[in-house]
């Protein structure tokens, strides 16, 4: 019998998502090891959101299985919410309280889902601020924070409901640019602690320094995945060559189209260099 600790972290059989006639995802087969590093590259509209809104059971699988650790998310008897405990999920936008402070973001859950005393709530609260470099703000409201301390601020209240999975949804896509570095600063600490995380993302600089493995997506299924320098330094798919280009030297798309030029993309352009982390 299969037991729980040598099932994967995330494992997704069949999975199918409509809206209505819009088929969004079209049968997705999908794993994530315990300790694995999974991001998710792929054009607006591929997916890649909806597929991470369904690990949670944010949005109902229309068909197909999903299991967190062990347990059938899809199971129409599973206790939803005391799995969601052990996944922490972080958005596009921050969606902290505004009427609270840091600290009292960072305790509510705790408290109130974990039943946690107060001293205790604060004292994790104030270790997870410490790790992602936001000590002095405790006492801050959210509006008194940058959009890249918000993000920050939320993942250190995922991280002290001390998840075993975490989720995040193109982190870093609300931030101005000078305060991306930070949060992928932050995530990369997490990904050398050994969390597990599944990242829908556009840095593709990070995919490739911090990926266990790249999979990219587009019109709902999974075209190509495997080692980050395979799926970005060489990939095997026509579409995934052409997204890449477009992504990385976004000159290109202009030429396209124009007497004398090839709608042909470059094969394979060179990834920018990250030197973020160690800002």
């Amino acid at each position: 019998m299969t037991t729980t600790a040598s099932r994967p972290a995330v494992e997704i059989r069949d999975l199918h998502k409509s809206f209505g006639p819009l088929e969004v995802l079209k049968g997705i087969d999908f794993e994530v090891g315990h300790g694995e590093v999974v991001c998710v590259i792929g054009p607006s509209g591929s997916g890649k959101s909806t597929l991470l809104r369904c690990v949670n059971l944010l949005e109902e699988p229309t068909a197909g299985k999903i299991w967190v650790n062990g347990t059938e998310m899809t199971d129409p008897d599973v206790e939803i919410d005391s799995v969601r405990r052990g996944i922490g999920m972080v958005f596009q936008s921050f969606n902290l309280f505004p009427h609270l402070t840091v600290l009292d973001n960072l305790t509510i859950a705790q408290r109130r889902v974990l039943k946690r005393g107060r001293a205790e709530a604060e004292r994790i609260a104030r270790d997870n601020l410490a790790r992602v470099g936001l000590t002095d703000k405790a006492d801050a409201y959210p509006a008194q924070l940058s959009g890249g301390q918000q993000q920050r601020a939320a993942i250190a209240r995922s991280l002290s409901m001390d998840p075993k999975l975490m989720l995040f949804d193109e982190p870093t896509s609300a931030l101005d640019p000078e305060l991306v570095g930070d949060v992928l600063t932050v995530m990369r600490q997490l990904a050398e602690d050994g969390m597990t995380m599944m990242v829908v993302t556009h840095e593709m600089a990070f995919a490739r320094d911090v990926a266990d493995r790249v999979v990219f997506m587009d019109g709902g299924v999974v075209v190509e995945q495997g080692p980050p320098q395979e799926v970005l330094g060489a990939p095997q798919h026509e579409r995934t060559r052409s997204f890449l280009s477009r992504v990385l030297d976004p000159t290109h798309v202009a030429q396209l189209g124009q007497p004398g030029q090839s709608a042909e993309p470059p094969a394979s352009p060179s990834l920018p260099v990250d030197d973020r982390h160690h800002i």
